[in-house]
C-alpha cells in the first residue's frame, strides 16, 4: 500500500482521466439531484467531492487506504460537500451497503471481485432494480505482438500478464452486452490522460526518494525512476486503453 501512496500522494484521480474528463461524465450520465452514489475502492474520493459539488448527489467511498482517505476527506471539505460525501476505511471486496443505492461503482479497481464478472456481482448487491453500474477496466488498444511488447506492458507490475488477459474495446462492449447490460455512456483515456496519471508519478517518487534516502524502499523507487519512462512509452502508452463504463441490466 505505500508504493501506491509513494507514487499518486499528489493524485486526486488514481486512474488515466483528467479532471475535465471525469466532469464530462458525470454530467453525461445526467444524475438527479439526491442520487446515492457508491464508490468501492475510491482512492482519494475525486469522483465523489466533484459530482456532489456538481451534480448534488449523495455517496460513501470505501477504500484499504489511509492516507488516500485523508485526502479524500479535505478535499470534500474544501468543496463544501462534507455533509453529502462519507469516506470509510474499509475492504471493497465484499463491501456491501445496507441501503441500496441508485448508482455503485468501481473505477479501476476490479480486482475487488476477482475481475470484471465478480465486481458486477458485487456491485449488484448494493444496488436498486433499475440503477446504474460504473466500471472501469483495460482494454487492448493495440494488442501485443511480441512477448517483448507484451513484457513492457506489464513492467510496473508483479502479475505474469498474458494477451487473454484483456480485451479489446470491441469485445469488451460486445461482452458487457452478453452479461444483460446496456452500455448507456462511457469515456476512455487518451494519451494526454495515460500521460497525466502515469509522468506526475514520476515526480512524486523522485521527491521522495531524496527525502528518504535510508528507506527500505528508497532503491525500488529509484529503479522504478530508472526505467519506467521508457516501458511506459514502449508498453502502456502504445498498447492499452483504459475506460469506465455506465452499464444498466436490460
Amino acid at each position: 500500500m505505500l508504493i501506491f501512496s509513494i507514487r499518486e500522494f499528489h493524485h486526486r484521480i488514481h486512474n488515466p482521466l483528467t479532471e475535465r474528463q471525469l466532469a464530462d461524465f458525470g454530467a453525461a450520465l445526467r444524475l438527479p439531484p439526491g442520487t446515492r452514489l457508491l464508490d468501492l475502492a475510491c482512492g482519494s474520493g475525486e469522483l465523489l467531492a466533484t459530482w456532489a459539488r456538481d451534480h448534488q448527489i449523495t455517496g460513501l467511498g470505501v477504500d484499504l487506504n489511509p492516507d488516500f482517505l485523508a485526502q479524500a476527506r479535505a478535499r470534500a471539505d474544501q468543496l463544501g460537500v462534507s455533509d453529502a460525501v462519507r469516506f470509510v476505511e474499509a475492504d471493497a471486496s465484499g463491501y456491501v451497503v445496507d441501503e441500496p443505492v441508485d448508482v455503485a461503482a468501481c473505477v479501476g479497481a476490479t480486482w475487488i471481485g476477482g475481475g470484471v464478472p465478480g465486481t458486477l456481482d458485487l456491485l449488484n448487491q448494493s444496488l436498486v432494480p433499475g440503477g446504474m453500474l460504473l466500471v472501469g477496466e483495460p482494454y487492448w488498444r493495440t494488442v501485443p505482438a511480441t512477448e517483448e511488447a507484451l513484457a513492457w506492458c506489464q513492467a510496473e507490475s508483479d502479475q505474469v500478464l498474458t494477451v487473454q488477459d484483456y480485451m479489446t474495446l470491441p469485445d469488451l462492449l460486445a461482452w458487457f452486452g452478453a452479461q444483460g447490460y446496456d452500455v448507456v455512456e462511457m469515456i476512455c483515456a487518451t494519451e494526454e490522460s495515460w500521460d497525466r496519471y502515469q509522468a506526475a508519478q514520476w515526480l512524486s517518487m523522485r521527491r521522495w526518494a531524496d527525502a528518504h534516502p535510508d528507506h527500505e524502499l528508497h532503491d525500488a523507487v529509484r529503479h522504478m525512476l530508472a526505467t519506467e519512462p521508457q516501458l511506459y512509452a514502449a508498453g502502456a502508452r502504445t498498447h492499452f486503453g483504459w475506460g469506465v463504463f455506465a452499464l444498466m441490466a436490460r
